[in-house]
């Protein structure tokens, strides 16, 4: 088959043009080397929609960043996912870097985020108590806020399949070359793909796929910047209110503490630059940096409360900046590289702009129809009492819990396995339903999540994984039952 455009990528960026596209009549696939969407840096990160103060002036990713967030109430009521407005406070610990607060309050006035105040100590402590005992003053923006990242790239993935994009997983680039025929041939593990039209939105790989194209004097290099994290346990969850940042440097925003949509409490991240696309360890080194870190700006940080700790990789480029737009030499095909901090905030207007470019290349036309909409998966705990005993009684699987430190039930695993792009492994459905999330980190409801994937998807135990690829749970029988399994 002959399509318009091949996005490589389904992290939020990929999902994101793909949704755009989906408005128009093209034929549009994604290729995906993972096993699900929302399998890269886009499942591994701080989950915060920035304000737009941080990034430089004048910069695409401050254009993008503001624009994204400006755009992330209507998008949420679309697709209905998790996000609030929390708000965010950079913090000054030091009377001698005070100047640096109003440096940055002008970058996000000149930037256009609305509402910026800087705050004096007693302002500052007056909205978080938790706030260091040296803090001088802080830069506060309302319009900062939190968001469910999984949520965020899942939802678009679904919404543009259900408007028509194809998405194939498990297929890894291997090759690009554009032919005499006119159009790029794209070799992968699953054969060859023929476009119109590349998207390049491959995460810590973008700059990979771009160098198979681009001219001796157009490469770019992506270096993976691994940042860890903690999650706290709800039960301190509230142990602040707002995302509390430090002054940023040169390696980032710095280690941040915040709430989560969820309930939760995050503290992270780190920011140490490694070669491994795939590092995504966690070191004693990192936890230990971040803990230090976070708690020169919040005091009494319960981190005996960690539930769990992971690692994320930022795509991060040299001059730090988005890289979007066609590359040289290399007619019909576009870049979306180097989405680092704040791509989770840009992505929808990363999305905006891909798609708008590409309407204007291709002379594209609207659909008559295009669904903008798409619900989450059905969560009971927002039920009343009589509502949710009337599902349980049209529907007994929502009565039945799998798992208990997050109280999904059997219906809600169904729901996610069985919609649009629906879940194939342990983390797919953690990531649409939080079972797995809890204290207990999947400890009880694994063996069960797995019984029912097997059940509706027909995957033996061998096949079941936690993630795709060779993260398999069960490695072989040890017994074998005639007739039947065992």
């Amino acid at each position: 088959m002959l399509y318009d455009v091949i996005i490589i990528g389904a992290g939020v960026s990929g999902s994101a043009v793909a949704r755009e596209l989906s408005r128009y009549e093209a034929n549009v696939c994604v290729l995906e080397k993972c096993e699900d969407v929302c399998e890269g840096t886009s499942k591994a990160n701080s989950a915060i929609v920035h304000a737009g103060f941080d990034a430089a002036a004048g910069s695409l990713m401050a254009k993008l960043n503001v624009r994204g967030n400006e755009m992330m109430d209507e998008l949420s009521r679309d697709l209905d996912i998790p996000f609030k407005r929390n708000g965010s406070m950079v913090v000054c610990i030091h009377k001698e870097a005070l100047p640096g607060l109003k440096e940055l309050y002008d970058r996000g006035v000149q930037n256009g985020v609305k509402d910026l105040k800087i705050l004096t100590r007693e302002e500052a402590l007056e909205m978080e108590p938790n706030l260091s005992d040296n803090v001088e003053g802080a830069l506060y923006a309302p319009t900062g806020g939190i968001v469910c990242p999984f949520r965020l790239n899942i939802a678009m993935a679904e919404n543009a399949n259900e408007n028509g994009v194809d998405f194939r997983f498990n297929t890894k680039v291997e090759d690009i070359k554009k032919k005499e025929d006119g159009f790029w041939h794209i070799r992968t593990n699953n054969g060859e793909y023929v476009t119109k039209y590349v998207v390049n939105a491959a995460g810590v790989y973008a700059g990979v796929i771009h160098n198979m194209v681009s001219q001796d004097d157009d490469k770019i290099e992506i270096i993976p910047r691994r940042g860890d994290y903690c999650l706290l346990d709800k039960e301190v969850g509230s142990h602040v209110s707002h995302t509390i940042f430090p002054q940023p440097t040169d390696l980032g925003k710095g280690v941040l503490v915040s709430p989560t949509v969820h309930g939760n409490l995050i503290v992270g991240p780190t920011a140490i630059d490694i070669e491994d696309k795939e590092g995504t360890n966690t070191t004693a080194e990192g936890i230990n940096e971040l803990i230090e870190k976070a708690n020169d700006h919040v005091k009494n940080l319960p981190m005996r409360k960690v539930i769990t700790s992971f690692a994320g990789l930022r795509a991060h480029e040299e001059k730090h900046d988005f890289i979007i737009g066609e590359v040289k030499g290399a007619e019909h095909f576009i870049d979306v590289a180097a989405i680092e901090s704040p791509g989770l905030t840009a992505s929808p207007a990363i999305g905006e702009m891909v798609g708008e470019m590409l309407k204007d290349m291709m002379n594209l036309t609207a659909k008559k129809e295009w669904k903008s909409t798409c619900k989450d998966v059905m969560d009971p705990s927002k039920l009343s009492l009589e509502e949710r005993n009337e599902l349980i009684k049209k529907n007994p699987a929502y009565g039945n819990i799998i798992c208990r430190c997050e109280s999904i039930s059997e219906g809600e695993i169904l729901d996610a396995i069985h919609r649009p792009l629906g879940a194939r492994s342990l983390d797919g459905v953690k990531r649409r339903t939080r079972a797995g999330m809890g204290r207990c980190q999947a400890g009880f409801c694994s063996p069960r999540t797995m019984e029912i994937l097997h059940r509706e998807l027909g995957l033996s135990y061998e096949e079941i994984t936690k993630s795709g690829g060779t993260s398999n749970i069960v490695m072989e029988r040890t017994k074998h039952q005639k007739g039947g399994e065992q």
